[in-house]
Order: C-alpha cells, then sequence, then structure tokens
C-alpha cells in the first residue's frame, strides 16, 4: 500500500501550487479552459482463506491476498456552445499473492502462479448539455496480467426529464479478451509456450431513476449480458469419481439478465437510508438474490458514518459438483465453488472525514473515507478488506 501513499504525499505540493491558479467559476462564468475538477486516490488491502480452491479440483487453501492502488482523474471545460465536456482518466494497478494459484505447478515450492500484477488505465469522455439536460459519452479500457489480456470499450447516452426529477440512461459496453492457457502441470503435453483462447463479453444497461420528493428518490436497473468463447479457466482442475483428473470444460456460451432497485430516503440533514435489491438469472440455472442496506449517520459537520450490510443468496450452476463427484457422463463440469449454492455476508463500516481546512492542512484535500469490510459465505470462505479514498477537489 506504500506506492499509492508516496504517490499522493509527493502531489500534495504540485496540487496546491496548480489550485492557486485554476480560476473560480462564478454563476456568470463558466471557464473554457481544462481544469482538474477531482482527483480520487484509492488504496486497499483484501485477504481471505477458504478450504474450496478450484484450481485444485474444490479442496484445498484458499488464501489469498491483494493491494491495490488506483488515481482517478477528472478534467473538465465547457466548449462556446456552452456544452460541459468531462475526461476521466483512471490507472490502477494490483498486486496478489494466491495459494491456490500456486498450486498450477503441483511439484513446485513456489511457483511463478504463486503472484502477478494486474494494470488496468481506463478513459471516459462525456458531453454534457446542461440546457437540453442530455449526457453522451464514450470510453476505453484494458486490463493486463500474466495469463488474462482485455480490452474493453463503451458508449453511454442518458436524457434528464424536462422538470429535472427523472433521468433515463442507456449504455452500451464490450470486452474482447484473451485467455492464456496455463493448464495444470500434470496435463500438459510437451511444447514451448501457451496457447490462447478468445473470450468476448456484451452488455446493455438501461437505467431510470427518479426523484419522488424531497426526501425519496429511486432507480430501476436492468441488464442484459452475453459472453461468448472460452468461459472455463484453464488452470482448474476437476476430479471425476474414477480418480482421474480433468481440465474444467464450461460452455462457450453464457446469457446473464439481472434487473434491481435502489432507493434513497432522507430523514433530515444527518441520516440516510438506502437499500439496493437484485435479482439475476443466466441459462447455466444460476438464480440469485441481493439485498443491501446502508444508513450514513453525520454526527458533526464534518464527520459521518456508514454502517453497512449486505446479503446474496444463490443456487448452484447445473454443471457444478463438488470434489470427485462428477463422472465421464457429464458433458461439462466444474469444482469451482464460485458457481455453487451459497449463502454470503458482508457487513462493515464507513468512516468520511471532511475537515473545514482540507485533509493535511490542505483545503483542496477535502475528504478522506476508510471502509472496513468482513465477508463471509456458507462453503467456508472469509475474507476482510480495507479501503482508503483521498479526495481533491
Amino acid at each position: 500500500m506504500k506506492r499509492i501513499y508516496i504517490t499522493g504525499f509527493a502531489l500534495l505540493g504540485l496540487f496546491k501550487a496548480f489550485s492557486q491558479t485554476v480560476p473560480t467559476d462564478s454563476t456568470s462564468y463558466k471557464s473554457k479552459k481544462i481544469k482538474i475538477d477531482e482527483i480520487n486516490l484509492v488504496s486497499s488491502y483484501y485477504k481471505q482463506d477458504g478450504n474450496n480452491a478450484a484450481v485444485t479440483g474444490g479442496i484445498g487453501s484458499e488464501k489469498l491476498t491483494d493491494i491495490s492502488n488506483t488515481i482517478d482523474v477528472k478534467l473538465i471545460r465547457y466548449s462556446k456552445a456552452g456544452n460541459k465536456h468531462t475526461l476521466d482518466l483512471e490507472a490502477g494497478i494490483d498486486h496478489y499473492s494466491s495459494a491456490s494459484s500456486d498450486m498450477v505447478d503441483l511439484q513446485a515450492n513456489s511457483s511463478a502462479s504463486s503472484a502477478d500484477f494486474r494494470f488496468y488505465p481506463s478513459f471516459n469522455y462525456t458531453i454534457e448539455n446542461e440546457n437540453k439536460g442530455n449526457t453522451i459519452g464514450f470510453g476505453l479500457s484494458s486490463s493486463t496480467e500474466f495469463d488474462y489480456q482485455s480490452f474493453g470499450g463503451n458508449i453511454n447516452f442518458s436524457q434528464k426529464t424536462k422538470n429535472r426529477n427523472g433521468e433515463f440512461s442507456a449504455k452500451f459496453q464490450a470486452f474482447l479478451d484473451q485467455v492464456k492457457l496455463v493448464k495444470p502441470i500434470e496435463l500438459r503435453e510437451y511444447e514451448d509456450g501457451y496457447g490462447t483462447a478468445s473470450r468476448n463479453t456484451f452488455a446493455g444497461s438501461l437505467s431510470y431513476s427518479q426523484i419522488i420528493n424531497k426526501n425519496f428518490q429511486v432507480m430501476l436497473l436492468a441488464d442484459l449480458i452475453t459472453q461468448k468463447g472460452y468461459l472455463s479457466l484453464p488452470f482448474h482442475r476437476v476430479y471425476f469419481a474414477d480418480n482421474s483428473v480433468h481440465q474444467e470444460n464450461l460452455p462457450d456460451s453464457r446469457l446473464k439478465i439481472p434487473v434491481a432497485i435502489r432507493g434513497s430516503y432522507f430523514l433530515g440533514d444527518s441520516f440516510i437510508i438506502r437499500a439496493y435489491y437484485r435479482y439475476y438469472s443466466d441459462d447455466w440455472n444460476i438464480k440469485s438474490n441481493t439485498a443491501e442496506l446502508e444508513m450514513p449517520i453525520k454526527l458533526s459537520p464534518f464527520f459521518s458514518l456508514s454502517p453497512f450490510y449486505r446479503y446474496y443468496s444463490q443456487s448452484a450452476a447445473k454443471y457444478f459438483k463438488a470434489y470427485k463427484e462428477h463422472t465421464e457422463a457429464d458433458t461439462y463440469y466444474t469444482s469451482n465453488y464460485d458457481l455453487s449454492k451459497f449463502d454470503s455476508h458482508f457487513l462493515g463500516m464507513g468512516m468520511k472525514l471532511t475537515p473545514i481546512n482540507g485533509v493535511f492542512g490542505i483545503k483542496e484535500f477535502n475528504t478522506l473515507e476508510i471502509r472496513y469490510g468482513h465477508y463471509s459465505r456458507t462453503t467456508g470462505l472469509n475474507a476482510n478488506i480495507i479501503s482508503l479514498n483521498l479526495k481533491y477537489k
């Protein structure tokens, strides 16, 4: 986690100097020059443990740690026509170490698979016509690690209602991925290098938000997601009832349909109730329900706490069976417990600090937020995550 903190402190002086040269907008003037609107420095630490690793056929250690660091920069300017142009640049880097990935090679004490880095830059550009209440935009992204390369793109549109109390949004996303075929050591043939396989994901999203009154807001969401290509993971083992070992084999297509509703109710200036529910279904026979509740409490003008809780329940995919339960009669097979039947709980607390003189005494750094969450599920997996967000605005 030091990487993002060192970066953040090194930029403090630069941001402060820059902020003194940027003119402040007034109600009668909007700057035509590009300027920094917001910067977020985010760092998180995640650790999990369990005993159902897919790499070893549904048994074995699921120990994993992940350190994630991202920087997100939003730049804005107004055109001569009065349209607001926003450029959102983000870059992230993760480092993980995984006991289960280390078992791709069962003979190695510490193989190359035991740890890896993931780098994921992205940018999004939007143009908002504030008079007409509409926004159009597009974006590109990528994600790179040793055995996976992903390129993504999106286009989006939104339109506010005449009274500005409602807004309709539509978004289309595409992800074109390449999976490196890293097989379990005992299933490899004598060959140089690894082959690759493609995996493509296309997603359409629709949403509508509505201000019911000054205290209550609601949003409806619906997605249609289709995947084509190599949807297995090549290093996932599956042990059959006859003690033979196989490579995970899943269909080359998947259709997902989630629908959701989100609501926020404001109880005065100090208390908010945020609720969320989602129903999910796909053609692998997984059906799930998610219910989430968060209640931010403002204890002072500069300090708030946000306890939260999420419950999740899903049915098993029709291709899932546990260790040594699959047979030769199965066309498709997996022992990945992410596709099993389970319930999970995620609860924790967020803390937000907005000091009047700014974080570290720098006014432009107006928000420091720390969140902690504990995750558990009925398969025995447990995890903890803590994150820090420092905002410049």
